[in-house]
């Protein structure tokens, strides 16, 4: 079977991403597979922030997926979104996940490389699974703002992008170049492309991965993915998405009981972002 890191590779060669949406209920998760697989994706990353696996628990995420993947014939990805420690680390890759981002962005650049690496020698040891370091601020969470100070010394620093891709190995790095978590409705989100390809031209043999999707103009995804970005997270759109779906069926049927009724019109619309996003990344 192929792995992540073979996906990831074929898609830098086809200029195309993979997409990464993040879950927290099952009917999410298929809704996902569902809509990468009918939009004619080859795979699709899913994942689970701190909050995210501590709520839906790993062992189960681990099985969910596995049973998702196995009913629809197709190939996912579980990933560890934004682990902060090492110890949490360990446990997504003890209990299956299929990939790892250990999120040392806030700490120095030694100590982020320190436990980066650490995090990548006990994935490689026990599952050769793909790992993801990340570097630069990336402001902002997983919900509408109404505004976030973008500043361009938060930006990943092309050399240490370099420097940090050599010491740590990491197979994927997170890269910040005006992209925030969440959206914000006063100000416009806007990339700086000619910073993201210093970025791709210092460090090119590592897998660059664009966070904080949601709120970016399809042209600057477009433009992220032909200057080298081939993975693509997306959270917050689907959240907004799934709630007001919710809200709009509790609102025109509010005697309906039944989550199974309630609830289908709210991963229908998480489908029909899915395949929306994927197939602005496939390039169609």
């Amino acid at each position: 079977m192929a792995t992540l890191n073979d996906y990831l590779k074929e898609a830098r060669n086809g200029k195309y991403a993979i997409g990464h949406f993040n879950f927290a209920a099952a009917d999410v998760l298929k809704a996902i597979v569902k809509g990468s697989k009918e939009a004619g994706a080859p795979c699709v990353m899913v994942g689970t922030s701190e909050g995210e696996a501590d709520f839906i628990g790993m062992k189960e995420a681990v099985a969910m997926v596995k049973a998702v993947s196995n009913d629809l014939q197709f190939p996912v990805f579980l990933n560890a979104d934004h682990f902060k420690s090492f110890e949490k680390c360990k446990e997504a890759i003890d209990t299956g996940y299929d990939s790892i981002l250990i999120d040392g962005s806030r700490l120095s650049h030694e100590d982020n490389i320190a436990i980066t690496k650490k995090t990548w020698d006990y994935a490689k040891l026990k599952s050769n699974i793909s790992v993801e370091g990340e570097l630069g601020y990336l402001r902002g969470a997983s919900e509408v703002q109404r505004k976030i100070e973008i500043s361009s010394a938060d930006y990943t620093d092309p050399q240490e992008a370099a420097d940090f891709v050599t010491q740590t190995l990491v197979d994927r790095l997170a890269v910040v170049s005006g992209n925030i978590h969440g959206i914000v409705t006063e100000q416009k989100e806007k990339l700086d492309l000619g910073h993201l390809k210093k970025i791709a031209k210092a460090a090119p043999d590592v897998f660059l991965v664009l966070h904080g999707a949601s709120g970016l103009s399809d042209g600057d995804v477009s433009a992220a993915i032909k200057a080298g970005i081939v993975n693509v997270h997306y959270n917050t759109e689907l959240r907004v998405a799934y709630k007001e779906a919710v809200d709009k069926a509790l609102h025109e049927k509010p005697s309906e009981a039944a989550p199974y009724k309630y609830l289908a019109p709210a991963a229908e619309a998480v489908k029909q972002l899915v395949i929306q996003k994927t197939t602005l990344f496939m390039g169609h």
